[in-house]
């Protein structure tokens, strides 16, 4: 009789080479499993790559390890039935063997299903989708400066359900194909301009409800100048959000009931609108506007969408910033010392500046800022010090958050369609140049969207009336 099974297990799992490899390959993934229990307890692993091995490479290793095991045995059981008699006691032998296969199965299912749930948990984090990947830095750079930095990833980039699921993962691993042969697109396109954009009623509508809202927005935008005084001045505005029946406003003339907006776009980013079709079911209105400098041919040859949130609402996360604005903002919040003479034009030509990496704009910007008030202004350089230091840091940390000159992201790459200061957003469509049958055109009303009470006024009216100029000066003074 065949003496293969008469073997200690251990044996058995040395018998062969492949079941040995297999054995320690099960081992090594299994007891690093056990020695990081504490830190996966702790809900998160903050190195990206430490993440990779704990979630990727372990459930590799282990799960290829048990496949290896039972081949082992296998090819080692037939080498064994060639020349060696059989066992006496096989039945008791094998009791034996399943009974220890029975054991270690329940065991390895365990640790496989929690390495391969934290695998598939720590996939869909911020951390892993832009630590991991490099040619996401830009991408997690503008999130976490963001209104949703605690909002995951795949609650907007991952559709509801199964199928979304899938979708998301085949995406991820065509991207990831891209970036180990190098050949992705630089700059990284946008979720609209690669055509993977999640419908907002399945992502941004599921916190956010366009027809419910109603409300009117107060809205005080900042302005330094460029003169040694860093003159502050506000524009303030009133903006008619509405959505509702009551307050139809910018939402309700484009989501309100029965309203709905089609157009067409001759580019991928869809900057280039010249075709709009408006429909109200309840009036029972239908126009269409033409832009008059179109062609036929372009005209029939683009893509039609319907209107959605991210069409205006195009960087609800991913903002980048410009130089001006960001400098602005800094200096309305107190992160730029509006006391240091010339700050402004000086910050915003720093930023202007081309720089070889991040890094060198982080050594260069605060020295060039210093070196221009140890020249120009020796008694701020001392007396202030400690302001030009920090506004050296703050002015790198901007330009490190916008620019990224490996991916060619530089000031403007990624165009932000909500107003019409920075790019021509909402004048896509409201350039009074759309015309309809009947002569009429999209107006580029000011008044449609929003009530302007005060234009870079140094101290305007509306805010003393509202008790509010003297707690702006004094966040501007800090």
């Amino acid at each position: 009789m065949n003496r293969f099974l008469d073997r200690p297990i251990l044996a058995l799992l040395t018998s062969h080479w492949l079941s040995m490899l297999g054995s320690g390959l099960v081992t090594t993934a299994a007891i690093s499993w056990l020695l990081v229990l504490p830190l996966q307890m702790r809900g998160h692993v903050e190195n990206p790559y430490m993440g990779i091995l704990l979630f990727v490479a372990l459930p590799i290793l282990f799960v290829a390890g048990l496949l290896l095991i039972p081949v082992g045995v296998l090819l080692d059981r037939r080498r064994v039935r060639r020349g060696v008699a059989a066992a006496q006691d096989r039945p008791a032998v094998m009791r034996r063997v399943a009974t220890f296969l029975a054991i270690t199965t329940i065991a390895n299912v365990i640790i496989a299903s929690q390495l391969t749930y934290r695998a598939v948990e720590h996939m869909e984090t911020a951390q892993f989708c832009g630590q991991t990947c490099h040619v996401m830095a830009p991408e997690l750079a503008s999130y976490q400066n963001s209104p949703h930095s605690r909002v995951a990833c795949v609650s907007c980039h991952v559709a509801p359900g199964a199928s979304g699921w899938f979708a998301a993962k085949a995406a991820g691993v065509r991207q990831l194909s891209a970036v180990a042969l190098n050949n992705h697109p630089r700059p990284i396109a946008s979720a609209i301009e690669s055509g993977m954009l999640v419908p907002d009623s399945e992502t941004c509508e599921r916190c956010h409800w366009p027809q419910g809202s109603g409300s009117v927005k107060f809205s005080v935008i900042p302005n330094f100048g460029d003169d040694e005084a860093n003159t502050a001045t506000q524009t303030v505005l009133m903006m008619m959000v509405g959505g509702s029946k009551a307050a139809r406003g910018i939402h309700g003339a484009h989501f309100g009931p029965g309203v709905s907006v089609r157009y067409a776009a001759l580019d991928p980013k869809r900057q280039t609108i010249p075709w709009v079709e408006y429909t109200n079911a309840e009036s029972n209105d239908r126009r269409t506007y033409v832009s008059a400098d179109v062609k036929a041919d372009q005209l029939a040859a683009a893509p039609r969408f319907q209107m959605q949130c991210v069409d205006c609402h195009n960087r609800p996360t991913h903002r980048f910033e410009l130089p001006e604005r960001a400098v602005n903002r800094a200096m309305a919040t107190g992160d730029l010392s509006p006391g240091l003479p010339f700050l402004k034009k000086q910050a915003v030509e720093l930023l202007r500046k081309e720089y070889a990496s991040a890094d060198e704009a982080g050594r260069r910007i605060p020295e060039a800022l210093t070196a221009f008030y140890e020249t120009k202004y020796p008694q701020v350089a001392g007396t202030q010090r400690k302001a030009v230091t920090d506004a050296g840091k703050q002015l790198a940390a901007i330009y490190q958050r916008n620019v990224f000159p490996d991916l060619k992201v530089t000031w403007g790459t990624y165009v932000n369609n909500l107003g019409h200061t920075d790019s021509p957003g909402c004048f896509r469509c409201h350039d009074d140049a759309h015309v309809a049958a009947n002569q009429a055109t999209i107006k580029q009303d000011c008044a449609s969207c929003h009530e302007l009470l005060a234009v870079e006024e140094s101290t305007p009216e509306i805010l003393k009336t509202l008790g509010l100029a003297g707690k702006i000066a004094q966040l501007q003074k800090r």
